[in-house]
C-alpha cells in the first residue's frame, strides 16, 4: 500500500483490543492463593503477565506448573465469556481496516481454544483471517512462529509492511524478531528507556486514534 499504509496488521489480544486485566488478576490470584504464594497487586501483575502459561508457570510454580495451570484456567473458564468486555474504539477500529481490505490477524499469549472462543462470542471471527494463540505454534510469543501462522494464506509475507499492534514488550520484542513494524497501544507513551532493546515505532494511546492513523497515512 502507499504511504506507509499497512498490508495487514496483527493485534495482540488481551488489554489491546479486549480489557481482560479484571480477570486475569482474578485467575492469578486464586490460583498463587491456591499454591501458597501471596496475591499480586494489579500493577504487579500488569508487569509480570506477558508469556504464555506454558512458558511463565514454571517460573513460579516449579515442578507443580501443570498442576497450577489446570486451576488457573478452571478459575479462568468460569468467567471469561462472562466478563468479555471490549476495549473503546476496538470495533470500529477492526470495521475500518477490514473494509479498506488490510488484512487482519491477532497473535496472542491466550491459550489458542480460548482466543478463538472469545472471538466468536464477541462475533468477530469475520475480521481476522488468523487468530493464533498459546500452543498454537511450535513456539509462543515472542518467537516469531505464531506471526508466520497468523499471515499463513493471505498471500503476504512479514516485513515493515505488516504492523504488530500490542500493548507489551513481549508483542514489541515479537515484532521485532518477525521483522515486522512494532506498534505500542497503550494510553502512557513509553519512559525513557524503557523499551531500549526493542522500541516501538509508532505509539498511540488506543484503538480510535489508530484507527485515525492509518486512516489518514
Amino acid at each position: 500500500m502507499n504511504n506507509g499504509r499497512p498490508e495487514a496488521v496483527l493485534f495482540d489480544w488481551d488489554n489491546t483490543l479486549i480489557d481482560s486485566w479484571p480477570v486475569i488478576f482474578e485467575a492469578t490470584n486464586a490460583t498463587l492463593t491456591e499454591f501458597g504464594h501471596d496475591p499480586w497487586t494489579l500493577e504487579e501483575i500488569k508487569g509480570r503477565v506477558r508469556k504464555s502459561l506454558r512458558n511463565a508457570f514454571p517460573e513460579y510454580y516449579g515442578d507443580r506448573w501443570q498442576e497450577a495451570g489446570k486451576f488457573y484456567y478452571k478459575v479462568f473458564d468460569a468467567i471469561h465469556l462472562d466478563r468479555l468486555k471490549p476495549l473503546p474504539g476496538a470495533v470500529d477500529l477492526l470495521s475500518q481496516l477490514t473494509g479498506d481490505d488490510i488484512y487482519l490477524g491477532v497473535v496472542s499469549n491466550k491459550r489458542g481454544d480460548y482466543l478463538r472462543k472469545e472471538a466468536e462470542h464477541l462475533g468477530w471471527n469475520r475480521y481476522f483471517g488468523r487468530l493464533i494463540g498459546a500452543n498454537d505454534a511450535e513456539r509462543d510469543k515472542p518467537s516469531p512462529d505464531p506471526v508466520s501462522m497468523a499471515l499463513s494464506g493471505s498471500g503476504i509475507d512479514p516485513g515493515q509492511h505488516v504492523w504488530f499492534a500490542g500493548d507489551a514488550d513481549i508483542d514489541l520484542e515479537c515484532a521485532n524478531n518477525a521483522g515486522c513494524l512494532p506498534v505500542l497501544v497503550r494510553d502512557t507513551p513509553p519512559g525513557p528507556g524503557e523499551f531500549k532493546e526493542f522500541p516501538p515505532a509508532r505509539h498511540v494511546p488506543d484503538c480510535g486514534e489508530l484507527a485515525k492513523l492509518i486512516k489518514y497515512l
